[in-house]
């Protein structure tokens, strides 16, 4: 066990567990640059103080994933210790700030069957990914509800009488934040031409879905052109860079395991000002 100071870079959108009940998967760079993955982490949990936002360092006590066999994945072993730095405030986001402590140390890569080869060979699943060319975003209708196996679970375990919790606390413990009905994908080009189509998984196109769809009066399609504004014609006007992670389920055997976890864009060197993005 040790307390990391970890630079929090990736929330992914939430997904709910037998075990853990509904678990967020967080990624950040420690202070040399090296990658680290923290899972589970109940975040939407958390107590006000301790909900970190991107780009904020936070002190935890973490340990190997004894269950784990990726190189940066840790777990949490006293969230009660997790202590958040919040990002300075400032007029204007200062990216160059941002840039040099997530590229510290990381190679960029830009050809996608070289860091295929990587996860498989070295078990890394974790990497910044520069696109030569991003060609298109779309999106795909996928199941509207959670596994109805899982909440069942959940429902019996919210039943259960708790010796520490009060019934507002258990009803807390066991709310289910609302599914993502579609999935949201790039389709890009690497540095030998090749096409390739990932899904995001990041917790901001989630809740900028349904933010837009709240704003748009639940008018699916409006949202989901909203969301298209902000990824394709926003953010490709910008630096854009993809954070890679994998799945433990298809780390050995998918002939791509890697999702976007993440989407870093700040603006382009030439644009002469900066803005924030997040």
């Amino acid at each position: 066990m040790e307390k990391k100071r970890v630079y929090i870079v990736v929330k992914t959108y939430p997904t709910i567990s037998e075990k853990y009940v509904e678990l967020v998967c967080t990624a950040g760079v420690l202070e040399d640059g090296t990658w680290i993955r923290i899972y589970p982490v109940p975040f939407r949990h958390l107590e006000t103080d301790k909900k970190y936002k991107k780009f904020s360092w936070i002190e935890i006590e973490l340990e190997r994933s004894p269950r784990d066999f990726r190189v940066e994945s840790f777990r949490p072993i006293n969230l009660d210790s997790l202590i958040v730095h919040e990002e300075p405030r400032q007029s204007k986001t200062n990216w160059v700030i941002r840039k040099e402590i997530i590229f510290k140390n990381k190679k960029i890569y830009t050809n996608l069957s070289e860091l295929i080869t990587e996860a498989k060979t070295e078990n890394l699943s974790l990497a910044v990914f520069k696109p030569t060319k991003i060609t298109g975003f779309f999106h795909e209708q996928t199941e509207r509800e959670w596994d109805l196996h899982k909440l069942k679970i959940l429902r019996a375990k919210s039943l259960q009488p708790s010796l520490f919790l009060s019934p507002e606390e258990v009803e807390r413990e066991f709310s289910v934040i609302q599914k993502l009905p579609y999935k949201f994908k790039y389709k890009f080009e690497d540095d030998e031409g090749k096409s390739s189509s990932l899904m995001i998984e990041d917790w901001e196109i989630g809740s900028l879905y349904f933010n837009c769809l709240k704003s748009a009066k639940y008018d699916e399609a409006n949202a989901i052109q909203k969301v298209r504004q902000k990824y394709w014609k926003e953010f490709l006007k910008k630096d854009i860079y993809f954070f890679l992670g994998t799945t433990i389920k298809f780390h050995k055997m998918g002939p791509n395991p890697f999702i976007i976890i993440g989407v870093f864009a700040p603006p382009k060197m030439n644009e002469g000002k900066q803005g924030s993005l997040f």
